[in-house]
């Protein structure tokens, strides 16, 4: 049996402790993946984490992990904004990467990620993969086959809330209880778009293909907020909402705003309308439809039903987050082709940018990026 591949994990916050770290403590694919290194720059974090989960190397400097480190393939869990910087390092090391939703904030940091990669030939698996769930890809195919008519326009997006500030591992007064949420409302890489939109923007595009055009509004709603009795001052856009053109005059409307859910098929599951019925969550014209493994998926999302969902792994947090980075072990160790591509992963990226940039110049912006779609199933 060829040797595990050896993990590499770059921050030790909320992500990090809640999947890689998590899944892999249970110990069931130690045949395939093991924990290597973990970097974090909170004093005394990553040396936690590390005598928590039985990380054998652990280190205050991420420059020093990469140099030291070892391990093979990467999980970039740290803020969104620093991502590019990070994954170039890894990539010019010679190290596989998963990135942690969403890749990078701009298209051109996603095509140096890319070019890269391939120049070092190195793999890259990007989250989230929403359609590695079947009934993405039975949604896709059920409007391919024209199951709700001619496409109308679909509908999809997040409200920020006050998730962040109120998630259990923040709580504490420990290294790995205390974890500060603030970058999450700060530029590069903070707002709803880049954290909550990104699943339902995946899964959106994911089912209709590559979007061609953006029109959007945009800016900062809540300009303070509060952690632990401290003031936190915002200056990432919270409140944006976008029209996409799919072509053809199908259209759809993506939120990421400061509070609510315009669709009604659950969290992130976009709405889908045409001219002969309507497809929300998994009723096609309000009766279920039939996918892959749906009679043990009772909750209709699919988490279950991923490929490493296997015993305590489809009941654990993040599960979606340890099958992408397994996902890049499968990609790795065997060349097993997956959908949550660093392609797709940038075409939903520059629809972002280009929504920033359609709200501050007030005019719609061209999309150039484009990704191959998977077989709807």
């Amino acid at each position: 049996m060829a040797t595990p591949l050896k993990l590499g994990i770059v921050g030790a916050g909320s992500i990090a402790l809640r999947s890689p770290l998590a899944h892999l403590a249970v110990g069931d694919f130690k045949d395939d993946l093991v924990l290597g290194a973990i970097c974090d720059p909170v004093p005394g974090r990553a040396k936690a984490a590390a005598e928590k989960f039985g990380v054998p190397g652990h280190f205050e400097s991420f420059d020093e992990m990469v140099a030291k480190g070892d391990f093979d393939v990467a999980t970039v869990c740290s803020p969104i904004g620093v991502h590019f910087e990070q994954g170039m390092k890894l990539i010019g090391a010679g190290k596989h990467v998963h990135f942690n939703k969403t890749m990078t904030t701009t298209k051109d940091e996603a095509d140096r990620i890319i070019a890269a990669a391939a120049k070092q030939k190195v793999k890259l698996v990007a989250s989230p993969g929403q359609m590695l769930r079947p009934q993405n890809l039975r949604t896709r195919k059920l409007i391919l086959d024209g199951a709700i008519g001619q496409l109308s326009w679909a509908a999809v997006g997040a409200g920020f809330g006050s998730y962040h500030q109120n998630e259990g591992v923040r709580q504490g007064t420990d290294v790995l209880t205390n974890i500060d949420p603030s970058w999450y409302f700060r530029k590069p890489g903070g707002g709803p778009l880049y954290d909550m939109t990104v699943y339902g923007l995946h899964t959106l595009t994911g089912v209709l293909g590559p979007a061609r055009k953006v029109t959007a509004m945009s800016g900062v709603l809540v300009g303070e907020r509060e952690f632990k009795g401290r003031k936190v001052t915002c200056d990432a856009d919270d409140n944006t909402v976008i029209l996409l053109d799919f072509g053809k005059n199908a259209y759809a409307f993506v939120h990421g705003t400061a509070a609510g859910q315009v669709n009604t098929g659950g969290w992130g599951v976009p709405d889908y309308y045409g001219t002969g019925g309507a497809i929300s969550g998994v009723k096609l014209n309000g009766k279920p439809f039939d996918y892959p493994g749906k009679e043990k998926d009772p909750h209709g999302h699919g988490i279950g039903l991923l490929r490493h969902a296997k015993g305590k792994h489809a009941d654990m947090e993040e599960m979606h987050v340890f099958e992408d980075i397994m996902q890049l072990v499968d990609l790795v160790r065997e060349g097993v082709p997956t959908s949550a591509t660093a392609e797709h992963a940038r075409h939903v990226v520059e629809i972002f940018e280009a929504a920033y940039r359609s709200a501050q110049t007030g005019k719609a912006q061209d999309l150039t990026s484009t990704f191959e779609a998977p077989a709807g199933a």
